[in-house]
């Protein structure tokens, strides 16, 4: 049996450095003082096992302790809003960010758009938590303007659009419910006839094909659209490795975890083309009958550790 594995593969920069972070502070804690995560670091069962056997504890931001004192809060990868983040200083964490400058990059664009009074449509999973943060970066930037008498449309509140949408179905409805309520406000500025300022922001490992569809969607709507460009060059790279793979093997395993959303596109290019295919956490969850196949293409999400790709090949070579 032929094992290939894609030329990306293993963990991305801003995880690894995220990992690092975690594992520098709970060494440095030596159990005297709590460490924590905001929400899971990562989406890798195995990694986020190893931080809760050197006692990293995972907090859930709707249930914060009220008393955060003498505490440290890691905020993930992924980022999270200002607003959650002004609510751990406030009950008197020590935050350290761990959000990739990708995410972060993402975040300061939302804002500024935001302050610019332009309207913003955001392509990315709803309930993800970059995309909350990266919204609650453009909601807290309109409300700073609109405090300050500063905002582009007024101090209007309803004002306010940024619609997370998931494909170009959701933009397309999306778009058309701005028109409309652009055409009922009738302020200047408000319609596409008008000129209204609109941008388009993606969650970064959102794939190249989905983003350019969700654009292409709101366009006939909004021709003056700017679309930013968000998305990872990692997560690019990682995605044009596992096609160019899928011409090569038989089938093909992506390695990673069930909830990280960078794997589940990846497991979605691989459906795509018809190709033999699963997603495995670890080499157990590799289906029976793949072991009949001459040559299997290996991939892997970003938050996925060497560890696991390894011990998969093993699994492979055994047989």
């Amino acid at each position: 049996m032929n094992i290939i594995r894609a030329q990306a593969i293993g963990f991305c920069t801003g995880v690894r450095r995220a990992v690092e972070l975690a594992y520098q502070e709970a060494e440095q804690s030596h159990g005297q003082r709590p460490v924590y995560t905001l929400g899971p670091l990562i989406h890798n069962p195995q990694i986020l096992e190893e931080l809760k056997r050197r006692g990293v504890v995972i907090l859930d931001e709707h249930d914060l302790p009220e008393d955060l004192h003498s505490a440290v809060v890691i905020i993930r990868a992924h980022g999270i809003s200002p607003q959650t983040e002004t609510e751990l200083r406030r009950r008197g964490a020590q935050v350290i960010d761990a959000t990739c400058a990708r995410v972060k990059s993402s975040q300061l664009k939302a804002a500024a758009f935001a302050k610019a009074g332009y309207r913003l449509f955001l392509a990315g999973e709803e309930h993800h938590a970059e995309i909350i943060g990266i919204k609650g970066y453009a909601e807290a930037a309109f409300a700073e303007q609109t405090a300050s008498g500063e905002a582009a449309d007024g101090d209007d509140p309803a004002a306010f659009f940024c619609a997370v949408v998931n494909n170009a179905a959701e933009a397309e409805k999306a778009a058309v419910q701005l028109r409309d309520k652009d055409a009922l406000c009738g302020g200047a500025g408000c319609g596409a006839e008008n000129g209204a300022k609109t941008a388009l922001i993606g969650q970064t490992t959102i794939s190249t094909d989905e983003y350019r569809a969700i654009g292409s969607a709101i366009i006939p709507f909004f021709p003056g659209l700017e679309i930013a460009q968000t998305i990872c060059a990692a997560t690019q790279k990682r995605q044009d490795s596992l096609r160019e793979l899928l011409n090569k093997t038989d089938a093909v395993i992506i390695a990673g975890g069930k909830e990280s959303a960078n794997t589940r596109r990846l497991l979605a290019i691989a459906e795509a083309a018809g190709k033999p295919c699963a997603l495995a956490e670890t080499a157990a969850d590799i289906p029976p009958d793949f072991f009949k196949f001459s040559r299997i293409g290996l991939a892997s999400g970003a938050s996925t550790p060497d560890v696991v790709i390894d011990d998969i090949e093993r699994r492979f070579d055994k047989k």
